[in-house]
């Protein structure tokens, strides 16, 4: 079976997980009676630190719902360039609540209140569109695993609230976030208005993401999950998956770390730039490098003519890492 590193969305249930799946008892999420999900809700709001919970199937629905929340129709929001909200969600943000948008530039993602502020418009006046909301991403996939700076952060909310701006986090990898840096989960989401976690990336469920706010914001976004076609039924066998996952799951994060730098190591680049589990490498030819790889078993994301992505995850074992780290020495960069 070949070495998945494209992604850590392709990891599949584990047996404790699929058992726990099958015990879960459920009800019609839509009537708000599916009491696994109800459960998963409370619990994810509980750890981040806010009033209400409210489970998506996808995380781009949760940061969606959670960017139509804060943003009306015409109004701007801003984030890095390579956000996960601007580049891989489709032009959602426009097409489903006619959000306009712009990004600051920044190495790695990396936050920098600095750019951020330059861009913001708070009040535009009557001939350009204002800004309404700051989105920010921790970790940062497109930056290659980046763990935003707690400073930063904290200026970028300081600078939203004496502006009126809201501040929407897409946390997506929010719990590797919180395993590199040691940084409690309540820390990271405190001072955002909306946060969207998600349950199957590294924490290894296969459906789903919750989006946490105000008991008011989220009362408001399960009507527009609906309207979104993201009103599910029978789900809490799904939900219970997540919540095995919170249980079991996250303090392991900190292996695929390690399996990282490893990786990095192997395709020439330095491991102490690695601060969770996703490697970018240069190569000559991104094509090539990805088909010799899974030629020998390893499978690679291509992301761009010459640049290269891989992921640790809960399916990617030591002995795994070990092979894949010979056969990628192996091919010419």
């Amino acid at each position: 079976m070949p070495i998945d590193l494209r992604s850590d969305t392709v990891t599949r249930p584990t047996a404790a997980m699929r058992a726990a799946m099958l015990d879960a008892e459920v009800g019609d999420d839509v009537y708000g009676e599916d009491p696994e999900v109800n459960a998963l809700e409370a619990e994810v709001a509980d750890l981040l630190g806010f009033e209400a919970g409210l489970y998506a199937p996808s995380g781009s629905m949760a940061n969606q719902l959670g960017l139509r929340m804060l943003v009306a129709p015409g109004q701007e929001l801003v984030c890095d360039v390579q956000a996960h909200v601007a580049r891989a969600e489709l032009g959602a943000a426009a097409v489903f609540s006619g959000i306009t948008t712009r990004t600051w530039a920044t190495p790695y993602g990396r936050l920098d209140h600095r750019a951020v502020e330059q861009i913001a418009e708070p009040d535009a006046g009557s001939y350009m569109v204002s800004t309404a909301a700051i989105a920010i991403e921790n970790t940062h996939n497109f930056g290659g695993g980046t763990v935003q700076p707690q400073s930063e952060v904290r200026a970028v909310q300081e600078y939203a609230r004496t502006n009126g701006l809201a501040v929407h986090l897409d946390g997506a990898r929010l719990w590797n976030a919180h395993v590199a840096s040691g940084t409690p989960l309540r820390e990271l989401a405190a001072g955002f208005d909306t946060v969207s976690v998600c349950l199957s990336k590294g924490l290894g469920a296969p459906v789903g993401s919750v989006l946490v706010a105000s008991q008011e914001r989220i009362d408001a976004a399960r009507i527009w999950r609906k309207r979104y076609g993201g009103g599910m039924r029978q789900v809490g066998m799904l939900a219970a998956a997540g919540r095995y996952a919170l249980r079991n799951h996250v303090d392991r994060l900190a292996e695929d770390h390690v399996n990282a730098r490893l990786l990095a190591a192997a395709v020439g680049v330095d491991p102490a730039t690695v601060e969770s589990n996703i490697v970018f490498a240069d190569v000559s030819d991104a094509a090539r490098f990805a088909h010799e790889a899974e030629a020998q078993g390893v499978r690679v994301m291509q992301s761009g003519r010459t640049r290269i992505r891989m992921v640790t995850h809960l399916d990617a074992t030591g002995d795994d890492i070990t092979r894949a780290v010979d056969v990628l020495r192996g091919i010419q960069r």
